[in-house]
C-alpha cells in the first residue's frame, strides 16, 4: 500500500533528498548552493511533497517584486504521474493565490506533460525565450497566470472545497 502524501514546507534537512531528485530529473541540476539560496528568502515558497520520510517531490517558488516565479518543480522518476506536481501547484496556490496575483515560469518546449499541467493550472504561453536551456540550446516556453478571484480555481470550481496538504 502506498504511503499517504503530504505536502510540507521543505527544509534543509530535505537537500540530500532534493539534490537526488534534481540531478535525475533534469540535465542542467541546481547546485547544493542555489537550493541553500531560494530556501533562504523569506518571501520565497518551498514545499516538499512526502510519503513517510521519503522526499518524492519538491517546489520552489520565489517572489519578485508583486511576480510570483515558479523555479522549480520536480518529482521522483520512480513517482511520476501519480498527481505530486498536481499537489504541489494546488498547495502553492492554496498559499499564495488572492484576486490578480501573477505567477511566471519558463518549461522546456519538449515538456508536453508539464505544459499540460501548468494549462491545466491557467497558465498560458506567452511566447518562446530561444536557446534557453544551455545544455542543448532548447527553447524554453514562457508561460503566467494571473488569479482568478478568491476562492475560485481556474474551471470556477471552488478551491476551498478541496482538502489542505500540509
Amino acid at each position: 500500500m502506498t504511503e499517504t502524501l503530504t505536502i510540507r514546507r521543505l527544509t534543509y534537512a530535505d537537500l540530500p533528498q532534493v539534490i537526488a531528485i534534481e540531478r535525475r530529473a533534469f540535465p542542467t541540476p541546481w547546485s547544493l548552493a542555489m537550493f541553500v539560496l531560494e530556501l533562504s528568502k523569506p518571501s520565497g515558497i518551498c514545499l516538499a511533497a512526502t510519503r513517510g520520510e521519503r522526499v518524492v517531490g519538491y517546489l520552489v517558488c520565489s517572489r519578485y517584486d508583486r511576480v510570483w516565479h515558479v523555479m522549480n518543480v520536480a518529482v521522483d522518476d520512480r513517482q511520476l504521474r501519480q498527481g505530486i506536481a498536481t499537489a504541489l501547484l494546488t498547495r502553492l496556490f492554496e498559499l499564495a493565490d488572492r484576486a490578480g496575483e501573477q505567477y511566471t515560469l519558463e518549461v522546456r518546449e519538449s515538456n508536453h506533460g508539464a505544459i499540460t499541467l501548468y494549462e491545466r493550472f491557467g497558465f498560458k504561453s506567452a511566447g518562446l525565450r530561444p536557446g534557453y536551456y544551455h545544455d542543448n540550446k532548447e527553447d524554453a516556453v514562457i508561460m503566467w497566470r494571473t488569479a482568478e478571484a478568491a476562492g475560485e480555481s481556474v474551471d470556477g470550481a471552488s478551491r476551498r472545497a478541496r482538502p489542505a496538504h500540509a
